[in-house]
């Protein structure tokens, strides 16, 4: 694989180094106490004094998560993790150290094993320090479990629109627990589900991490290449939007006339007019049930390497929803 890498020991390193560089004007690094630990990114002014810190993290890999919604009315910091792998317990407590205005940290995270270990540990060490932080982690992924095991949901896209609610919420003023309300509820009303039509390919390796045949895709598909549900002839994009649709909204389900906000992701290597061929199919699909898009976001918004698709994240809103949603943001993954 042909990449632009400087040094494949020092990647994670030298990709902080540039993210922090070129977006000066809304983050900065922090630096762990040991140097054999990554630093975390933060919001350039956080913490902020009496407002509820934001904190995510995750594994590298999926730019413009995690470090990427980073910034003003969103996240005040993110733990960054190794490609593909959780940050561990002291980054996250870093990444706690550094968005703690007094007023306690929510920390908004996506369910996978090593996050939840980590995390956890991180919490117990910041209560010692004093420092109060709850949690909420997302399971927004309707292809990983069934609805009524939606605790063994992974955290996919979904992610970013709770993170935008959460963020608002604190921005506006709110305590910890009304932070937590409403990330749980935002992630209540998100659904998700992704579709694979290439694999992707690890920096350093010189095959894909995992397989998919030409002519074929993965619905289903996680972010690091898990599993899905369904091994199908490749179908054109009216045939992939009925099937994310399809499955999508059963989840709550959905009534005619409910004001929703779509997000719909390329997972990496996703030509951006190919994105909007299918997010067109999709609103046909969505303005045909008798649904109302509120707000639509059509991009790279979490991305896995190099790999080919979409993830289409569908959140149902009422009027708090909508105007927390809308509230003005500055990140570099994510500006209103």
């Amino acid at each position: 694989m042909q990449r632009i890498i400087s040094n494949p020991d020092t990647m994670i390193d030298d990709m902080l180094d540039g993210f922090v560089k070129a977006n000066s004007h809304l983050v900065k690094r922090v630096t762990y106490e040991s140097a054999n630990t990554r630093g975390v990114v933060a919001a350039k002014y956080a913490p902020i004094p009496g407002k509820v810190g934001i904190v995510t993290g995750g594994g590298s890999g999926h730019k413009p998560a995690f470090i990427g919604y980073v910034g003003k009315n969103m996240c005040d910091a993110a733990a960054v993790g190794e490609i593909f792998s959780s940050p561990t317990a002291l980054a996250f407590l870093e990444a706690f150290r550094a968005a703690d205005g007094g007023a306690g940290v929510a920390c908004l995270y996506g369910n996978y094993s090593g996050d939840n270990m980590n995390v956890k540990m991180a919490v117990r060490a910041a209560q010692r320090e004093g420092i109060q932080v709850k949690t909420v982690v997302a399971n927004d992924d309707v292809a990983s479990a069934p609805r009524n095991q939606a605790d063994k949901r992974r955290g996919v896209a979904g992610e970013i629109l709770m993170w935008k609610c959460a963020g608002a919420k604190a921005a506006a003023g709110a305590s910890l627990d009304e932070v937590i309300q409403t990330a749980q509820k935002a992630l209540r009303h998100t659904h998700s589900i992704g579709i694979g039509l290439t694999p992707c390919t690890l920096p350093g390796s010189n095959h894909p991490n995992f397989t998919i045949q030409d002519k074929t895709m993965e619905v289903g598909i996680g972010h690091h290449g898990e599993p899905g549900i369904e091994v199908c002839p490749l179908e054109d994009a009216a045939g992939m939007a009925k099937r994310m649709v399809s499955a999508v909204l059963p989840d709550e389900p959905f009534r005619q006339e409910d004001q929703v906000v779509v997000l719909l992701s390329g997972l990496g290597a996703t030509p951006l007019m190919e994105l909007y061929i299918l997010f067109h199919e999709i609103e046909n699909l969505l303005s045909q049930k008798g649904l109302m898009i509120h707000r639509a976001y059509v991009g790279n918004y979490f991305t896995s390497l190099d790999m080919k698709g979409a993830t289409l994240t569908i959140m149902n809103t009422d009027e708090e929803l909508r105007t927390l949603i809308d509230m003005e943001a500055d990140c570099a993954g994510f500006r209103q």
